[in-house]
This record gives C-alpha cells, structure tokens and sequence, in this order.
C-alpha cells in the first residue's frame, strides 16, 4: 500500500512522469492538460509490461488536481484499486512474458 505520509512526488510529476509499482499494479502520475489546466493523470495497469507495450483496454486513468491534496487523491484510488482488483494484480504477477 502507498504511505500518503512518504509520497510526495508533486514538484517530481511537474517536470517529469512518476511511475512505480505495487505487487502486480504498475502506475503512473504524469502533469496532463485538461478543460480546467493542469492536472495529475494517474494511471493504472497489470504486469509484466510498461505503459508504453500494455494494450489501452488493461488500463484505467483518472485525473486529479495538480496540488498536494491532488497526490493524496491519487494515493488514495490507487491504494483502493488495489484493493478492489487484488486478484487481477497477483494474477498477472503469474504471467509469463512472451
């Protein structure tokens, strides 16, 4: 699980993309425009590939404000996509690469 405490990647997600993983969960936090400015698209996928080489249908995205309070969102959806799709994650832990 992400410790909202220790995650502060906000002056990072400005310049560059942020991305990690979490036990069969890929993710990134990417500066994105929108209607309204600026936003944090955050970015969820299964393993074993990157963003670039997993098909768009394996992904789901929403997009936060581009604040700190914007990180504690996205922390938390990706805690609770994690915990809502456990099995999907460990499952493609399990995946061989072809």
């Amino acid at each position: 699980m992400i410790d909202k405490k220790n995650f502060h990647p906000l002056n990072y997600i400005k310049k560059e993309e942020y991305s990690g993983s979490m036990d069969g969960m890929r993710y990134m936090l990417k500066k994105a425009k929108a209607e309204d400015g600026d936003v944090i698209r955050v970015t969820i996928w299964p393993e074993p590939f990157g963003i670039s080489k997993t098909p768009d249908d394996k992904k789901q995205s929403i997009d936060v404000p581009l604040t700190e309070e914007g990180v504690e969102m996205a922390a938390d959806w990706l805690n609770e996509q994690y915990i809502k799709q456990e099995d999907k994650w460990k499952e493609s832990l399990r995946t061989p690469l072809v």
